[in-house]
């Protein structure tokens, strides 16, 4: 696949999805000469980077697969995909009991009346719904070219089941997090929007689960040609 790959185009698509990461773990100097304050109100878009950050990964390794030696990017590709696979995994549970334990208190500070109710419309009932939807059209805007590039750069990457469904669940997280923040009045946006990160966070862990067990044949593999060797 990666020998009639168009390499301008496939660098363009990390570039892309790189830009897409970073904005959603807030850097907004990414743009380059335009000093944009990207927002990031609530937990789910930042949640997004988990998916996200596993498909920067995946193309990634596919990079490094056209600078090293076949005999040597076979015995560290499964390693570092268990490592990063893992720690992905980890920190999606992790992520998935802070946002439980956060939506938790919201909603008990709702229902607290009158002083949990006070306190909560203090705190949580002015979402920023109108810089978070700026935010995500502009991340999936990113998402998309990514996927027009890469496609561009090899056709044959459509045939990658895997790939395939890791980005689209990678967009259909980002419609999920756009569609909570427009489903309920502002004042309860906070509430959807943990909520949608926790839908986030369950999708990356089954994905970070799917790469880690998958990695697993191969270093398998790489520990029986060393024995091999020796």
């Amino acid at each position: 696949m990666l020998d009639s790959l168009r390499i301008p185009l496939f660098i363009a698509a990390i570039i892309l999805l790189a830009c897409a990461v970073l904005l959603e773990v807030g850097s907004g100097w990414v743009l380059g000469p335009v000093n944009l304050d990207v927002p990031r109100p609530g937990l789910g878009i930042s949640y997004l980077a988990l998916i996200d950050g596993l498909i920067l990964y995946i193309i990634s390794l596919m990079a490094v697969a056209l600078l090293l030696p076949e005999r040597i990017y076979g015995r560290i590709q499964g390693v570092i995909t268990f490592v990063v696979s893992l720690l992905v995994l980890l920190g999606s549970i992790a992520m998935i009991f802070i946002a439980i334990a956060l939506v938790t208190l919201m909603v008990s500070l709702l229902l607290a009346l009158p002083f949990g109710t006070v306190i909560y419309f203090g705190v949580y009932a002015l979402f920023k719904t109108g810089p978070a939807a700026t935010t995500l059209g502009l991340i999936m805007t990113l998402k998309l070219l990514f996927v027009g590039f890469l496609v561009f750069s090899q056709q044959r990457f459509l045939q990658s089941k895997s790939l395939v469904l890791i980005i689209l669940t990678s967009l259909l997280a980002n419609i999920i997090i756009s569609f909570l923040h427009g489903l309920v009045p502002r004042f309860l946006v906070s509430i959807t929007d943990t909520l949608g990160a926790i839908v986030v966070a369950i999708l990356a862990a089954i994905w970070a689960l799917f790469l880690f067990i998958g990695s697993i044949p191969a270093i398998i593999k790489a520990l029986r040609v060393d024995r091999a060797v020796r």
